[in-house]
């Protein structure tokens, strides 16, 4: 089966990279980068940044918007060229009559047209490298980068005449080899872009290379597993017209998800947010035990009031989600006597104990009946008065819509966030888990599919 699966794969990757709209859109993605560094010189920006700054804010968001577009037609494109435009033509029957399973099948053509999107996506990364270095040209005083002009047209221009000269003596096709040609030059280019700075003076590699800006173009690669997933199960049942607009349609609702499903799906205000919380004792770290007690101030008055006795609610992410004490029992006792929050029948909850009266924005909160809590109040918790609502008919469509927000971090870049190891293999699992299931559902579909 194994080998089957990558027979299929081998000769789907050649298949699509052999396609005249392959080239056409790396080709189109190459020069919307030159574009870019032009355009973004209007974006008026001016503060600074860990890795980017000025116009440059612009021109990260410009460039990684363009790789992650051209990559989503290439998806659709592709898919639909390996397995519906197969499907028209009979020709799958070639394959299935065979004894080849159906998911056999399915599964050879995904990693195949994925590979040529990945293949794809590495190119147009190296072509916003290449625009990312050079900068935009905000002044007059500004002067192109002659390493980035240099060595990215030689590149380009070397992989070009490998395309026409295997083309006219042994009649390969002109625009799979340009491409197996540009990748690798397209590479080296870029080596050689890193140890030479703008002067044309040696330098430490690291000088030139965002690390931040990599994690965001990984993370990016990521979404392409489950952008060619989407295209796939829509290239099961579907012609190429609609493929691609089921795919353009995952991709804005993707970006959208958060706002149209994310928002609905908890619900819950907060307050306030923590600025300060400490023990009151050192006995009172955990904040799990009946008594023990935090003072905690807020980043300003709460929005509602809050008196002796509510009980409060406190988590990381402000719709609610993932609260850190989301089920609590009503509190009917004296907050301020201990009696009446470490009896056996005492309600489990956090509550307010006190409150400044000077301050209105400091308090004092207290464990009553040892509600056991994974880890205490911290600075930058949510403080919320209610449980979270959860809306189930949201919570499953947020869940299904691949969410393609996971996979933009320019944001992070810009805000002078850093992008964390943990969120990378969140997001990681997140992409695998999208990808199980789309090819699941794309298996169902081709199984009655009638190729005959």
């Amino acid at each position: 089966m194994l080998q089957q699966i990558l027979a299929i794969a081998l000769n789907t990757f050649l298949e699509s990279v052999r396609q005249p709209i392959y080239f056409v859109l790396l080709l189109t993605g190459g020069v919307m980068q030159v574009m870019n560094t032009l355009l973004s010189a209007y974006s008026m920006s001016f503060s600074d940044s860990t890795e980017v700054s000025g116009d440059n804010k612009m021109l990260l968001d410009m460039g990684l918007a363009t790789v992650f577009v051209i990559a989503t037609l290439l998806a659709a494109f592709i898919a639909t060229a390996v397995l519906s435009r197969e499907i028209q033509d009979k020709t799958v029957l070639t394959v299935i009559s065979k004894p080849v399973g159906r998911t056999t099948f399915i599964l050879g053509k995904y990693i195949g047209a994925l590979v040529a999107v990945l293949l794809g996506c590495v190119i147009l990364l190296i072509f916003f490298q290449f625009a990312l270095r050079h900068e935009v040209m905000s002044t007059a005083k500004d002067h192109m980068d002659g390493p980035v002009v240099l060595f990215g047209s030689v590149a380009i221009l070397l992989a070009f005449g490998f395309g026409i000269w295997g083309n006219f003596f042994y009649g390969w096709v002109f625009s799979s080899i340009t491409v197996y040609a540009m990748a690798p030059l397209l590479f080296i280019a870029w080596l050689l872009m890193l140890i030479i700075n703008k002067d044309w003076s040696i330098q430490p590699p690291h000088l030139s290379l965002k690390p931040q800006v990599m994690l965001a173009s990984l993370l990016m690669l990521m979404a392409m597993p489950v952008l060619t997933a989407v295209a796939l199960v829509a290239s099961t049942r579907l012609g190429q017209v609609m493929t691609i607009m089921i795919c353009a349609g995952v991709f804005v609702l993707g970006l959208l998800s958060n706002h149209m499903f994310g928002r609905g799906a908890f619900l819950n205000h907060p307050i306030a947010a923590v600025a300060e919380a400490l023990p009151q004792r050192d006995r009172d770290s955990n904040l799990s035990d009946a008594t023990d007690s935090w003072t905690i101030r807020l980043d300003q008055p709460p929005k509602r009031s809050i008196h002796l006795g509510d009980a409060l609610y406190f988590g990381s992410s402000p719709n609610g989600l993932s609260l850190i004490n989301p089920k609590m029992d009503e509190f009917k006792g004296d907050p301020g006597q201990d009696t009446d929050l470490d009896q056996s029948d005492a309600a489990r909850a956090i509550v307010v104990r006190s409150i400044d009266s000077a301050a209105l924005d400091e308090y004092t909160i207290v464990n009553s009946g040892s509600l056991a809590l994974p880890r205490p109040i911290e600075e930058g918790d949510f403080v919320f008065l209610e449980p979270t609502n959860v809306n189930p008919v949201m919570v499953i469509a947020w869940g299904i819509t691949p969410n393609l927000q996971n996979f933009w971090l320019v944001d992070a870049i810009t805000q002078k966030h850093d992008i964390p190891g943990k969120y990378v293999g969140l997001v990681a699992i997140y992409s695998l888990l999208q990808v199980t299931g789309l090819l699941s559902l794309a298996v169902i579909l081709f199984q009655n599919r009638d190729v005959g």
